[in-house]
């Protein structure tokens, strides 16, 4: 076939081996978490004493943890106890009822909260509260993030909290939101006798967003000071980055998303210096935490950017000026691990050798002399670096090899294995075959990744259902060259289901320069590409083309609905959980910053919505969600759920009272039901047999995540 690349090539001729003379896994096993033994946990690494040592944490017989400094030459492990004495800090504080995010400062001596939408701090010696800000509200919140900051800028990590200390202690960095002219979302949570609604302050595309404030604190003076810019104006802020220097700066973006400027802003009169601006035509990822990295000494910096088409690294100096790019190429830059600033080196991971794996370089910061430290047709996490460079100790992995650690010279060469996940049952279970294979898309333009799990005592002339398990969102790529295996995975291996993993052009593997074409169409190129993959699978004489389940929640679960309509005739099953069906109905940030807004994009929004193609469902499709989704509200499952009647299609719905976007996480057992009910979708449809009894026996322990 002409339409598609295999980089590693499916043998329609795997070996049988018999099944009977390994373990099965069981129900107990596979979803109430009974331990199978087929893993074991990685030695601890605590750390490096020297660059010839290194801290190793070991369970002694008697149950206690100890102390081991470890030879990187000979291995010979003794107990050490570490004397470095470590900087007291206060911890003697008690947080007042109903304080948000308390946070010592970095001295100890002080902590900053939120109560009712107002800044204070307490101090740790008096335990006196005093004050920062005086005119929080139900829609003015200062220091404690609007919706849409929280889910999409600052991160649900966040927890709410909007305000940041500066390194010496003596100032407060907080936004102030003014969510007065934000339109608000009911959403119905049933309670009681009558319920009640939440009023949500909710910003759907082309709506106010909340208008936000910068404020710097002195702590000794008490006294607030805005940075200057203008609160009315269409504007994104990113978190607060305190340099080495005790300077702010912020990052700045227009509500177009296209424009990035950071600023570096006086404390003493809020003045706003510029000191990197970027543009493109697309957009430009604010919430982006590893953007900048100072060196040590705090004078210059390097910058992660995907402006050439791919996350790249530059150096800059101390007023933003770009030295020279220190990567270079059509590859994905990670993370940097550490930065050598005497030797003038960085140590960090990419994605350059193959997009489904990370590999370990360090390079010159004069963008020279690019080396990769890792070997093998492997996946590296981690890089724990000795003091002085000579050695490091990392993990890697592949489809068929399980997570390994090892020590390794700085040249890349292997001391020794530390330990690997392999446990003492590891090799008395029947491990599915896996593969990895490219896919060529519709246009001729990407080799897209698939991920494929055979059933157990695989036979290819007899034919299997498939179930495509996706999430499908910008820059969010599931299928990876490493290791990664479940009880869970292994039961439906054996009972006969091919598990596949698709990603699309859109996923990372391609960079921004794949991304960039889902700009203004957010989906469209997406299930086009997954539409191509699926019509590869059908094309394979093991593959039932009737039996084509697809599931996916959120992004997924609007993927997995355009596959159950756009492509309909490729997919035959579907679950939707907590699922975008129009983008009109969904926050600004997000979707504007892929889409622009509906009075834009008028097109590119019709185009993208599930709406648009309901009257093409002819297989199954089953949508969950819960009431109080408070992230994708349910109105958007309504929404299909109208049209879908209107047009007196078959669908199946299964709601989820109170639950929120995460079914399960209010109510353990609504979790356990919508799992329970996902796994006898797949036996009835899939695998066209009644699913076990056991499935409904109350679940004896928790249960894991679907």
């Amino acid at each position: 076939m002409k339409n598609f690349v295999a980089l590693v090539v499916l043998s329609t001729s795997i070996s049988l081996v018999s099944f009977a003379q390994k373990k099965a896994v069981s129900y107990e096993q596979a979803f109430n978490m009974k331990p199978t033994n087929m893993s074991k946990p990685l030695p601890q690494i605590s750390g490096w004493i020297d660059d010839t040592h290194f801290s190793e944490m070991r369970r002694e017989s008697d149950g206690k943890t100890k102390s081991y400094s470890v030879n990187v030459k000979t291995g010979e492990a003794v107990l050490y106890e570490n004397k470095t004495e470590q900087p007291q800090i206060k911890k003697d504080f008690s947080a007042p009822a109903g304080a948000k995010n308390f946070t010592q400062s970095p001295d100890g001596a002080l902590a900053a909260y939120t109560l009712n939408n107002d800044l204070y701090i307490r101090n740790a010696e008096t335990k006196i509260d005093t004050r920062l800000s005086f005119d929080g509200s139900e829609f003015i919140k200062n220091g404690y993030a609007s919706w849409v900051y929280f889910e999409e800028i600052l991160g649900r990590a966040s927890r709410y909290k909007a305000f940041w200390w500066s390194p010496d202690s003596k100032s407060i960095c907080f936004m102030r939101f003014d969510d007065s002219q934000v339109p608000t979302f009911p959403i119905y949570v049933i309670k009681e006798q009558h319920g009640y609604l939440e009023n949500e302050s909710y910003p759907k595309v082309g709506d106010k967003n909340p208008e936000v404030k910068i404020g710097l604190v002195n702590i000794e003076t008490q006294k607030t000071i805005w940075a200057d810019f203008n609160e009315k104006d269409d504007q994104y802020f990113g978190a607060a980055l305190w340099t080495p220097e005790n300077k702010l700066w912020i990052s700045w973006m227009n509500r177009g998303q296209d424009h990035l400027t950071v600023f570096d802003i006086d404390k003493n009169s809020g003045k706003k210096t510029s000191i990197y601006d970027e543009q493109q035509t697309t957009w430009i990822d604010l919430d982006q935490d590893d953007r900048i990295e100072f060196l040590p000494s705090g004078k210059n910096f390097i910058l992660k950017s995907d402006k050439s088409g791919w996350a790249q690294y530059y150096l800059h100096d101390a007023n933003g000026k770009e030295m020279n790019r220190i990567t270079n190429g059509d590859f994905t830059v990670g993370s940097i691990y550490k930065m050598d600033e005497k030797a003038k080196l960085i140590y960090f991971n990419a994605r350059k050798e193959n997009s489904t794996r990370w590999d370990l370089y360090q390079a010159s910061f004069d963008g020279k002399n690019l080396k990769r430290l890792s070997f093998g047709d492997n996946s590296f996490t981690g890089f724990n670096l000795s003091p002085n460079n000579s050695y490091f100790i990392t993990t890697y992995s592949n489809l068929q090899t399980p997570t390994t650690m090892v020590l390794m010279d700085i040249n890349g060469k292997q001391i020794r294995e530390l330990g690997n996940t392999k446990g003492e049952e590891f090799s008395a279970y029947e491990l599915p075959k896996k593969e990895l294979v490219r896919v060529k898309s519709a246009d001729g333009l990407f080799d897209l990744p698939v991920q494929i799990t055979y059933p157990i005592n695989f036979d290819p002339t007899k034919k299997y259902p498939v179930l495509v398990s996706i999430y499908g969102g910008p820059n969010a790529g599931t299928v990876y060259d490493s290791w990664k295996t479940s009880a869970q995975e292994l039961w439906w291996a054996q009972e006969g289901m091919i598990q596949v993993a698709f990603d699309n052009r859109s996923s990372g593997h391609f960079g921004k320069k794949g991304m960039n074409f889902i700009h203004r169409q957010l989906g469209k190129y997406e299930i086009e590409d997954y539409m191509q993959c699926g019509n590869w699978l059908k094309g394979k004489s093991f593959v039932d083309g009737t039996r084509i389940g697809i599931t996916g929640g959120s992004f997924g679960g609007y993927m997995t609905c355009m596959a159950l309509t756009y492509g309909a005739d490729v997919f035959t099953h579907g679950i939707a959980n907590s699922s975008v069906t129009d983008w009109q109905f969904y926050d600004t940030h997000y979707t504007e910053r892929f889409m622009d807004t509906p009075k834009e994009n008028p097109e590119g929004y019709k185009i993208t919505s599930v709406m648009n193609y309901a009257d093409k469902l002819k297989g199954t499709l089953r949508i969950v969600h819960g009431t109080s989704d408070d992230n994708v509200h349910m109105q958007n499952s309504l929404a299909l759920i109208n049209k879908l009647q209107d047009l007196k299609k078959h669908f199946e719905f299964m709601v989820y009272p109170s639950e929120r976007h995460g079914i399960g996480a209010v109510n353990a057992a609504k979790g356990i039901h919508n799992r329970t009910e996902a796994y006898n979708f797949y036996y009835q449809h899939l695998l066209q047999r009644p699913m076990p009894e056991i499935f409904w026996q109350p679940a004896k322990q928790p249960v894991r995540p679907f």
